[in-house]
């Protein structure tokens, strides 16, 4: 487990350099009072370990920009990937709000920061991406608190031709409520990126869908990503009480897809999930414990949590299958398989 006595912890990402696991996460002092107001702080601490149990906390890898810049205000999520040049790039959220506190308006955009050895990061000129409103909603153009375009997860295309980064992002039409989707940008260098439609379309019952991973798990791609119960729309809304991380199967992780079959793979107590595996191959899901029995927020990240996917030769389901007690926080049920002949969007609002 990762936790500090006087700081908050949530959102986090990964990469194995081979012999340790290095952990990115957002964290903010608990001197603040009220952890509402740990977004505006957060930073991008750093810490390492060998079994994903231990951590040692390193130095932060970078701070957040001069005023006025994209990410003035603070740094969010990202993620890590190694670049054919053997160079470690980091993309992570820049968030700059508009106003002082209690405002809430922030411009989320996505930038990178660039390191040899995944200690020494050198921030380049950004952002490198950022919300397109030919496809997406911007700070303005509704009546939706913030430009949603944060949590970039970058990974090489399944082919080989280039990379894809997947951006919590809402569509510019829709029900305010329910424009929730997947960006997507397209790279071929992970250098130069280009914004292109969503993955997903509003309507699908979701106000954001933040922190999306993508993993192909036993021959079957999957989905991760989190939306709290109360940020459920239409009918999910009232079909679905508790809810924190969420799994869905999809075909093709580069190709349009919908959410019709996701559900609940935690609690809302656990948030944030990343799924990654162990130095002996099995799946784990990490999370950050949220909020206690008590809704009182606990900011700690939490020890890996096993688990296997059983694909049936005979239906077209994968059963999510807890391996051990330290797996309790995990929900069992199963996900129906996904072809790309069973696609279709549902019609926007």
């Amino acid at each position: 487990m990762l936790s500090f006595p006087d700081e908050w912890v949530w959102d986090f990402w990964s990469a194995d350099d081979g012999d340790q696991f290095h952990l990115f996460f957002l964290y903010a002092p608990k001197s603040l009072g009220d952890e509402g107001r740990r977004h505006r702080a957060a930073r991008i601490g750093h810490a390492v370990s060998t079994d994903l149990v231990s951590w040692t906390r390193l130095a932060d890898p970078f701070g957040a920009g001069e005023p006025g810049s994209f990410d003035a205000t603070a740094t969010w999520t990202g993620s890590v990937v190694r670049g054919d040049d053997g160079v470690w790039r980091m993309f992570y959220t820049g968030s700059r709000f508009t106003g002082p506190e209690p405002a809430v308006a922030n411009v989320e955009t996505v930038a990178v920061a660039v390191s040899d050895d995944l200690i020494t990061w050198r921030k380049q000129p950004g952002p490198v991406v950022q919300a397109d409103p030919q496809w997406y909603e911007t700070l303005g153009s509704s009546s939706w608190r913030e430009e949603a375009w944060r949590d970039p997860w970058v990974f090489r295309d399944p082919s080989g031709d280039g990379w894809h980064m997947l951006v919590t992002a809402r569509a510019n039409h829709g029900a305010i409520d329910d424009r929730g989707v997947i960006g997507h940008a397209i790279s071929r260098d992970l250098s130069r990126w280009e914004v292109v439609e969503p993955l997903t379309q509003p309507g699908e019952g979701f106000q954001h869908i933040e922190v999306p991973q993508v993993e192909c798990i036993q021959g079957q791609w999957v989905l991760v990503f989190s939306c709290p119960a109360d940020a459920l729309a239409g009918s999910r809304a009232t079909q679905v009480s508790d809810a924190g991380t969420w799994i869905t199967a999809v075909s093709d992780p580069t190709k349009a897809f919908n959410l019709e079959m996701a559900r609940p793979f935690t609690r809302h107590q656990f948030y944030s999930g990343r799924v990654l595996r162990d130095r002996s191959g099995v799946w784990c899901l990490i999370t950050f414990e949220n909020y206690d029995q008590s809704s009182n927020f606990v900011g700690v990240v939490t020890d890996p949590a096993p688990f296997r996917l059983e694909l049936s030769p005979t239906t077209s389901v994968v059963d999510v299958e807890p391996l051990d007690s330290s797996s309790s926080h995990l929900i069992p049920g199963r996900i129906r398989r996904v072809q790309d002949t069973d696609f279709h969007h549902p019609t926007p609002a």
